[in-house]
């Protein structure tokens, strides 16, 4: 008996055929843990880390945010985001307010600090950037942005 084979068979971990070399989360998992070890590298001698890193760069973009949508942009968890929000302020990067429109809500805002802090990480990253999309046009990152997107929503789906 012949097993009629796909196009996508080999993507398949339960296919004969698999290799994990042709699997793409594969890939994204080993470039995702060498980029992070890499900005681990270079936070680590400015007194920084990734996760404070990532907040910041949400803050950057959205002056005033909640909690729970730093933790969801982030794809954290609420507690997680929370400690370390908490360490934030005490450092004085952040302020942390309470929602006028809803008291349960709690907003987190950058203060100058914080902006100056951001500024020198962003200029010590700048080279990690640069160097991980050499040789990448700018289409080619964009299509690379919209296949990682897609797959994203397709396991968001995976939650309903």
């Amino acid at each position: 008996m012949t097993t009629v084979k796909s196009k996508t068979d080999m993507y398949d971990p339960l296919s004969e055929n698999f290799h994990r070399q042709e699997f793409p989360f594969y890939w994204i998992a080993r470039v995702n843990a060498l980029y992070t070890q890499e900005m681990e590298r270079v936070l680590k001698r400015i007194d920084m880390d990734v996760p404070r890193w990532r907040i910041m760069m949400i803050l950057m973009e959205q002056d005033r945010i909640s909690i729970s949508e730093i933790a969801e942009q982030a794809v954290a968890k609420l507690p997680t985001i929370t400690k370390i929000l908490y360490r934030m302020r005490d450092q004085g990067l952040i302020e942390l307010s309470t929602s006028s429109s809803d008291g349960r809500v709690t907003l987190v805002t950058m203060t100058e600090p914080g902006r100056e802090r951001l500024e020198m990480v962003r200029e010590s990253l700048s080279g990690i950037f640069k160097r991980c999309f050499q040789g990448l046009t700018s289409t080619q990152i964009k299509r690379l942005n919209g296949l990682m997107e897609q797959l994203q929503d397709n396991i968001l789906l995976l939650r309903n």
